[in-house]
Parts: structure tokens; C-alpha cells; sequence
């Protein structure tokens, strides 16, 4: 669900306060959800629509024929693109705004696809139930990855695999920087806090959003759980899961000639992608 925050003029992104009780993500995301679904699909998130989600899906092992869940599938773009390979696709988020939009462009563009209003970290589906499990930029968003991910492995029919994307926890930690030089081209990526875990909110707009616009348009604000790389590997091998890939997008020569603004992740990532398997035998334990 989550997509790239954006720095600011001078080019440091960090993490705003430590969550609290107003932080919780049903309210973030309500609240974030109208303009969100009106900018990204008038083409704003453009590290998804040029770099994250071809990638994701490049990565993703044939689904034709399975059945799928897609955990946080906000108003519903990669839910579609999943179903377009074939999938019988089942959708959750926790934002009733979102799920009024995903819906409405089923009605438009029938997919087969069955939305559903929930938490990730109480999935309202029985055991076992589904062939494979996505999220996109979403499990770090849900406020306990770790009660996400066990959640995950719980509807898993045994053999299923998860694939997931998350901000890279070692290139876009608590506090970061691009550095450019005098024409403004990126050449390197400060970073620090990478040990700072925990939750955080995020307050940003889309770059795409114009800087004389931003006066009439709130920016969005992000509960997000910064963990570890370790912290994220350990929790998956908790709920049961076998890693079996990895994956770094990062822009090619043509993407980043003709989308300049991912050129960035030429120098480092910016996302990770998870695939793995469940591990019947310890997910019994």
C-alpha cells in the first residue's frame, strides 16, 4: 500500500515521532485514502507504476489458476494486475474508502476479484485457505509486521508461497539522505538510524504533487514499523516461512532516461522484495 516518501528540498527524508494512539493505521489510512486513490491512479506514484510493481511481478511465480490474497491492496491497482495473470484474487485492507474505490473498478472492469474490509493483523479468513499470499508496501504499514506475517502463514494452504515488498530497511532507515551534485544528478545515498526500530509516522506528499499545490493539498501520513534486515528475516522464519528470493528493484538505463525521478535507485535500492514458502513442519510447531 505504501509507496516511496519523498524528500524534502534538501534532500534528508526522516521519520516523524514515534507513533502513538492517533497513529493507528485504520485511522492513517481512512484519512489518507480519497486523494491517495485519486493521485495514484492519475499516474503520481511513479516508483510503483515504472519500477516497484513490474519488478514484483517479474519476481512472482506462475499464479494462473490459484488462489491469491493481496494484504493490503488499497484501492486495488496491483489486486488487478495480479488477477490479469490468471489468479482468483481475494483482497483485504483495512480502509472502507479504499475498498468503496477497489470495487467500484471491479464493477467497471470485472475481474473476479472479492474485496474485503479487514486488519491484516486478524485476517477474517479460515486456515489454510488460500494458494499464495501478496502484499505490496503494505506489511510495514500494518502497525505489527510480526502479527502480519503470522497471520499470512495462518491462510496459507501448506506449500503456498508469500511474496512481499517493503522499503529497504538498509538503504531507507529512520534518517537518509540523497546527495547531488551541482547539476542536481544523485550520486550517493546517506543513511543513519538504521537501529532505530520501531514505529514511525511518515508525513510526505508525491513528488508529483507541485510545490505551489501542496498549500491546498494535505500530505499523507504513514504509520510505518522500521525493522532490521535481520529483524524482518527473523520474524518470517517465526511464522513458519522458508525464504527462497530476494529482490533489489532498481532502475535500468531506459527506465531512468525516460523516468528520471527513479534514477536514484541506480545507486541503491530503495525496495525489497520477499518471496518465500511455508514451512509446514515448523508452522505446526
Amino acid at each position: 500500500m505504501s509507496a516511496t516518501p519523498e524528500s524534502d528540498d534538501s534532500g534528508t527524508f526522516a521519520k516523524g515521532d514515534a507513533a502513538d494512539l492517533a497513529d493507528d493505521p485504520a485511522v492513517c489510512w481512512e484519512a489518507n485514502a480519497e486523494t491517495w486513490t485519486k493521485q495514484t491512479r492519475a499516474g503520481y506514484d511513479v516508483y510503483r507504476d515504472h519500477l516497484n510493481t513490474p519488478a514484483f511481478l517479474r519476481l512472482l511465480p506462475p499464479v494462473r489458476g490459484l488462489s491469491g490474497l493481496d494484504i493490503g491492496c488499497g484501492e486495488g491497482n496491483n489486486t488487478r494486475a495480479v488477477a490479469r495473470l490468471g489468479a482468483r484474487m481475494t483482497a483485504l485492507d483495512i480502509s472502507p474508502t479504499f475498498i468503496r474505490h477497489a470495487m467500484a473498478k471491479e464493477l467497471e472492469e470485472p475481474l473476479g476479484i472479492d474485496y474485503h474490509e479487514g486488519d491484516a493483523r486478524q485476517l477474517p479468513f479460515a486456515d489454510a485457505g488460500f494458494d499464495f499470499v501478496v502484499a505490496f508496501m503494505s506489511m510495514m504499514d500494518v502497525g505489527d509486521p510480526k502479527a502480519a506475517l503470522a497471520e499470512a502463514a495462518r491462510v496459507l494452504r501448506p506449500g503456498g508461497f508469500f511474496q512481499f515488498s517493503i522499503l529497504h530497511p538498509c538503504f531507507m532507515p529512520p534518517t537518509r539522505k540523497v546527495l547531488r551534485d551541482e547539476t542536481g544528478t544523485a550520486y550517493a545515498i546517506r543513511v543513519a538510524d538504521y537501529f532505530k526500530v520501531g514505529p514511525w509516522v511518515d508525513t510526505w506528499w508525491f513528488g508529483a504533487v507541485k510545490a505551489e499545490d501542496r498549500k491546498n493539498v494535505p500530505p499523507f501520513r504513514v504509520p510505518y514499523t522500521h525493522l532490521t534486515l535481520s529483524g524482518w528475516l527473523d520474524a518470517l522464519t517465526a511464522a513458519g516461512f522458508t525464504l527462497r528470493k530476494l529482490g533489489e528493484p532498481t532502475a535500468d538505463a531506459e527506465t531512468a532516461r525516460r523516468v528520471p525521478e527513479v534514477a536514484d535507485t541506480q545507486i541503491a535500492p530503495i525496495f525489497l522484495h520477499f518471496q518465500a514458502t511455508l514451512d509446514w513442519d515448523v508452522y505446526k510447531k
